[in-house]
């Protein structure tokens, strides 16, 4: 197995995104990320005549949801734990390059009396078998970035609705592609940023829109976190688990690519306050990185004495710290950073500037309504007035259940309760690629100076008379939460 192992590593993995038990599927991902600078300004130019507005789009209702689940590592086996606490799903297939990890989502389903889902593993086409099943209604992908786009669209033309994991498009040639596919065949396709569905950032988005920060000015928000050794651990010869991420795959990003390639969690946030593509858009950017002064530290010492990370010797990595700064249509402005290679506190930061107030929750939920934070007496007034109904409805037993302290619950039900209502997604696809084109258009930005460039118009000039989505239920909200969690705590019971 060990001589085989380079040879395994360079071949294309279909991989589960997550980190320590990323078990995935194979499939056709190059052995190095490419960017996609070459022909960069003209996909930015590219004109863009929309054929269908999936804005505010509502697709025939689901009461039954039949869900293929792609890549079944720590995103994608949580997924599998997840939706099987609400009402109306099926999941039918499960898929995963380790037979392993089909194996134990396959138990986890079983173990709570649910019926046996197909399996896919193994073989490089395996995911492409389980989009094409018929009966499927929802492909649910959890694997590393260079596969997001493929799976997606190949998922809308096989009719099914999308839901995948961040970033869903690596260039600005996919995130179109992602468009026009969604407008061509009328299916959701829906970037799973989770960090939309946090409950301070539903707080937040709430209060601005009843009005209280005044007309928006700006926004921040960011991704800082220490991923430096998930990134450099590697998996054991066996390839049956991981120490970080599966066949090193989120290295290879960060040793070829220089920007901000992580922007949607501090991103989504801001521009559901500032009404980005349903009022406003992202228009122009202009992006700096320091230099990388960890990861080449890291891969020298690494390679002086582990023949394995040979791979990654004098790559130039990315920039420790990036700043990206974005211009919108009406005026303002947004602020996004991105660090995952020193050592810091965790922040997405969430502040959103208002005329009138302002809020920023790290390292500590904070709102002002005037030139004076309020106090925490005055806090707790906040959040019982303006706490918006989706919270209200599942927040307690999202909690209960998980999933980065339950906003991943909450962005799940949410999905299935607007797939089995007809209703419009809080994120349709002009969101996902707006917000994934980020990266990219960052990328860029950096090797030509912190020029600016354009952000292209996904909404096809739609942005101007599209309507916010709906977050208090004045629609929907009528899936159950099952309670699955009793059965399991009894499960671990048994198990003692």
């Amino acid at each position: 197995m060990k001589s085989n192992r380079r040879d395994f590593l360079r071949t294309a993995t279909f991989a589960g995104a997550g980190a320590v038990a990323g078990n995935m599927i194979q499939g056709c991902a190059p052995k190095q990320p490419e960017s996609n600078m070459a022909n960069i300004i003209e996909a930015v130019k590219r004109s863009h005549i929309q054929k269908f507005n999936m804005s505010g789009y509502k697709a025939p209702a689901l009461p039954v949801v039949r869900i293929g689940i792609i890549g079944l590592g720590d995103r994608g086996g949580g997924a599998v734990d997840r939706l099987v606490k609400i009402e109306g799903v099926e999941i039918k297939a499960l898929g995963d390059k380790r037979e392993v990890a089909v194996k134990e989502s396959q138990k986890y389903l079983q173990s709570i009396g649910r019926p046996a889902a197909l399996e896919f593993f193994g073989s490089g086409d395996a995911w492409k078998k389980m989009v094409e099943l018929p009966y499927l209604d929802l492909i649910y992908t959890c694997t590393p970035w260079v596969l997001h786009t493929p799976i997606s669209v190949y998922a809308m033309e096989n009719g099914k609705h999308v839901a995948c994991e961040v970033p869903i498009a690596r260039t600005i040639d996919e995130a179109w592609q992602l468009v026009e596919t969604s407008e061509r065949t009328k299916k959701h396709c829906m970037m799973l940023e989770n960090c939309c569905y946090d409950f301070f950032e539903l707080l937040t988005l709430n209060m601005a829109r009843q009005g209280m920060f005044g007309d928006i000015i700006h926004g921040e928000g960011a991704y800082i976190h220490n991923l430096i050794g998930l990134n450099f651990n590697k998996p054991d010869d066996t390839q049956q688990t991981d120490a970080g991420y599966t066949d090193m795959w989120r290295l290879r990003e960060n040793a070829t690519r220089n920007g901000n390639l992580y922007p949607t969690h501090g991103l989504g946030p801001i521009c559901q306050v500032l009404n980005i593509n349903r009022g406003d858009r992202m228009e122009y950017l202009s992006s700096v990185s320091t230099n990388d002064f960890t990861m080449g530290p890291r891969e020298k010492e690494l390679v002086s004495s582990d023949a394995f990370y040979n791979e990654w010797k004098d790559s130039k990595f990315r920039g420790n710290f990036n700043t990206t700064i974005i211009r919108t249509a009406l005026g303002k402005s947004i602020m996004v950073q991105h660090d995952i290679s020193s050592e810091q506190p965790y922040s997405r930061i969430h502040l959103v500037k208002g005329a009138k107030g302002s809020a920023v929750k790290y390292p500590k939920p904070l709102i002002a309504l005037g030139e004076r934070w309020l106090n925490d007496e005055s806090m707790v007034n906040m959040w019982a007035e303006h706490t918006p109904e989706i919270i209200k409805r599942v927040g307690e037993m999202a909690k209960k259940v998980g999933g980065h302290g339950g906003m991943d619950f909450i962005m799940d039900w949410r999905l299935i309760d607007c797939l089995r209502n007809g209703l419009p997604l809080d994120q349709d696809v002009y969101d996902g690629a707006a917000w994934s084109s980020i990266a990219p258009l960052s990328e860029w930005s950096v090797a030509n100076r912190s020029q600016s460039i354009d952000v292209p118009d996904f909404t096809g000039g739609s942005w101007k008379t599209n309507k916010p989505h709906e977050i208090n239920l004045e629609t929907g909200g009528t899936t159950a939460v099952l309670e699955v969690i009793e059965i399991e705590a009894e499960m671990q019971l048994n198990v003692k």
